[in-house]
């Protein structure tokens, strides 16, 4: 007992002595800790905002590589609310904002009526850039009309990316095109994407069959499972949660339901889009006994953008994509050849 309590006494003798040191080392590494937090916030705040210089210089490119054909605008909408909403903030039950782009014929006659195109781009997240110049440029000569939402927490926004809503905000980017622009044939809208952009595109034909003529999905991520799986152990975890193919963002749950003409481009090369994740799909659809159309490209480059690629070897795909586009949709200058299609995007043929 005596040992016990000698040793008990040695023992708060040197808290006392060194209790001063400890205390003003915590004060330091405090005082380290709020600097850091406050040098990371700085950095996050000029990463946002390089973001959003980067955004608008290549908004600029828009004008300047689209100036001559068509006229092109930034429209504010809203989308549904975030998921799931957080009950300590009142605002937490508002839409969401977000910005699409609206790009016109400048030959359009306003007494007439146009077929639309949505156009979803590709990337989690990622961003609707001049990257897709050329093809919208091909659009823009048959006179579509363009709709391409910059959905959600795209860069320069800020915060997470939130799964499955984007189908939404492309959604609402539909309606507001068919609902407030009167030159617009509600009659004649196509939605075409690649990657994720396909993914997003065969969400919309098949949640909403009655709102659109037609779709190509090209080399489209179909099944988050497989590829939240072949990423880090983070997005692998997520995966664990939920069935292969069965999740709300999956366009495999919900083959039952097209009943409005599909394409799917597939690459055998594709390195972030696995075949397995298309043939998945199209083996859902054909389980279904759904009538849809189907090209897998052999060894071309570019993997999931090898229909963006310049070169002459993607030209005849991308002149397919068109001519299947035009027996849906009657564009009224239609492609009579790849020359034209290419002196279209390029200005030469």
């Amino acid at each position: 007992m005596i040992k016990l309590l000698k040793t008990s006494l040695v023992a708060i003798a040197l808290i006392a002595l060194y209790a001063p040191n400890v205390q003003a080392q915590t004060t330091i590494e405090e005082q380290l800790l709020n600097e850091f937090r406050a040098l990371r916030r700085i950095v996050e705040g000029v990463s946002r905002t390089f973001d959003q210089v980067i955004k608008r210089v290549d908004d600029l490119m828009w004008y300047e590589m689209l100036g001559d054909i068509a006229q092109v605008d930034r429209v504010r909408l809203t989308g549904p609310t975030r998921v799931p909403a957080d009950p300590n903030n009142r605002f937490a039950a508002n839409p969401v904002q977000f910005v699409s782009y609206v790009i016109i014929p400048r030959s359009v006659d306003q007494n007439k009526k146009y077929p639309l195109i949505v156009l979803p781009h590709s990337g989690v997240p990622g961003g609707f850039s001049t990257f897709y110049a050329h093809i919208v440029r091909e659009l823009i000569a048959q006179e579509y009309i363009v709709i391409a939402a910059e959905y959600r927490n795209n860069p320069g926004s800020g915060g997470a990316f939130e799964v499955g809503l984007e189908n939404e905000d492309v959604f609402a980017s539909r309606n507001h095109m068919v609902e407030t622009y009167p030159i617009v044939d509600p009659n004649r809208v196509g939605i075409m994407g690649w990657s994720q952009g396909g993914m997003i595109s065969m969400m919309n034909i098949l949640t909403y069959p009655d709102k659109y003529n037609c779709a190509f999905a090209g080399v489209p991520l179909l099944d988050l499972e497989t590829q939240f799986a072949s990423q880090s152990p983070s997005s692998s975890n997520f995966s664990a949660k939920i069935e292969p193919g069965q999740t709300r963002t999956s366009p495999s749950t919900y083959a039952k339901n097209l009943n409005k003409p599909l394409l799917i481009h597939n690459n055998m090369n594709g390195d972030e889009v696995f075949v397995k994740e298309v043939q998945m799909m199209t083996d859902s659809l054909r389980r279904y006994n759904k009538s849809f159309e189907y090209k897998v490209l052999e060894d071309y480059p570019g993997g999931e953008s090898s229909n963006w690629i310049d070169s002459g070897k993607n030209t005849e795909f991308r002149f397919a994509i068109h001519k299947f586009l035009e027996k849906y949709l009657n564009p009224p200058k239609p492609f009579k050849s790849h020359a034209d299609m290419r002196k279209a995007a390029y200005r030469f043929n």
